[in-house]
């Protein structure tokens, strides 16, 4: 019979390593960790605890039931002690994308004003657009007033003027949605400011928190926001599972109508497995903070100081207000989708900008929003880095990526340094 442990840990380390001619191991480096991570450890032991052993239905009476009801709660208690919140506020979803549209919708069910950003992730800003559209095109038919949605504009650095959100503020605003890090460029935006400013005129504030949760210390009270948006394949949990915090005392409509679960808000049966793997990651991550943030602040550092060498090269998003393991440039003459097809030859896995629209063919509307041009916003390469990567890996990455850029420019007949 096969140990446990032994099991656990095939399968944990399996697409970590691959073998060369000859059966030596080489060295294959995951810089995309903005896109997703992998199951960790903890995640992974307690999705096949549940999954072997607390297969019952939260909502049945019966033991096996109550005892994955328990489960449930556990994991419920652990979330909300992570980000500083209640058991209460906590509320389990599909994803980061489930969590925003649940909070957007609900939000604006009645129409009304929200101000947003011109960087925010696809899954703010299409909801957003939709409810512009029903605004335009459906909902004004019926006389009734609809959504409008004020965009605010970035600076250079990704960064919105709090300032700037208390001019957008007029009589009938019914949400400020603002992310609190940015998946492409990696910049830290002022929550706590802009929720005081929500705060002083009664407006409800939410938070895209998916990049940001398992990475830098987060507290909901400290922030002062009243809804925030976590995803767990972003902290090692696996996909499918998020969660949404709502304040207490915030009063939202249910998002799916079904048997009633999570308080009648979120209905269909919860993944418990994926929920139990969801708070053990996020738990496990948040504990780390203290010893992951500075080494992985470092080995960014390094890279960002590196890659900068090379010429008529550009950091993007904000030089001090980033996420950790953030790093993201522009590189003159060296496209964007060639730059990581050659980096995957060589076994750096990277990516030119935000997965979550991959196969695009326009350039980032998060790096245009910064002012960057079309052409320069198809030069950009970001590196996302966590505690799992190494420093010779670091090494690695900092002699490939000028050799690849160096290549790309030779192969460009418009190419002229200077």
């Amino acid at each position: 019979m096969i140990r446990h442990e032994v099991t656990l840990s095939f399968l944990f380390n399996f697409f970590t390593k691959k073998l060369a001619p000859g059966g030596k191991i080489i060295m294959k480096i995951y810089a995309d960790n903005a896109a997703t991570t992998r199951m960790s450890k903890p995640a992974l032991e307690a999705w096949l605890q549940q999954t072997q052993n607390g297969y019952g239905n939260p909502s049945s009476p019966h033991s096996p039931g109550q005892d994955a009801r328990r489960a449930l709660e556990r994991a419920r208690v652990k979330t909300a002690r992570a980000i500083g919140a209640k058991p209460e506020e906590i509320f389990f979803t599909s994803g980061g994308t489930e969590a925003n549209n649940w909070a957007i919708q609900s939000a604006a069910l009645c129409g009304g004003h929200i101000v947003s950003t011109k960087i925010e992730h696809p899954s703010v800003l299409n909801p957003l657009r939709y409810l512009e559209y029903l605004r335009h095109n459906v909902i004004r038919q019926l006389e009734r007033g609809g959504v409008k949605v004020k965009y605010l504009d970035v600076d250079e650095y990704g960064q919105v003027s709090p300032q700037a959100v208390r001019k957008a503020i007029r009589f009938g605003t019914v949400l400020i949605t603002v992310m609190l890090a940015n998946n492409e460029i990696g910049t830290i935006l002022p929550i706590r400011e802009i929720a005081d400013i929500a705060q002083e005129r009664g407006i409800p504030i939410h938070t895209d928190a998916v990049q940001a949760v398992g990475h830098i210390p987060i507290d909901v009270k400290a922030l002062g926001v009243d809804m925030l948006s976590i995803s767990g394949h972003k902290f090692g949990a696996g996909y499918g599972v998020g969660a949404l915090y709502i304040k207490k005392g915030l009063k939202l409509e249910p998002f799916m109508h079904g048997g009633g679960q999570e308080r009648g808000l979120r209905s269909g049966t919860e993944d418990i497995p994926g929920i139990c793997a969801f708070a053990a990651a996020l738990e496990d991550a948040t504990l780390r903070l203290g010893s992951s943030v500075p080494r992985v602040t470092q080995m960014r550092d390094r890279l960002i100081h590196g890659l900068l060498q090379i010429p008529r090269s550009r950091l993007t998003g904000d030089p001090q207000n980033r996420l950790p393991g953030l790093a993201s440039f522009v590189f003159d003459g060296a496209p964007g989708d060639q730059m990581v097809l050659m980096l995957n030859q060589a076994g750096i896995y990277a990516s030119a900008g935000s997965a979550c629209t991959s196969g695009a063919t326009e350039p980032s509307h998060v790096l245009l929003a910064t002012g960057l041009s079309e052409e320069a916003a198809q030069t950009s390469l970001r590196l996302s880095i966590n505690e799992d990567n190494t420093d010779k890996e670091i090494d690695y990455i900092l002699e490939k990526v000028p050799e690849i850029i160096a290549q790309l420019r030779a192969m460009s007949p418009s190419w002229q340094e200077g």
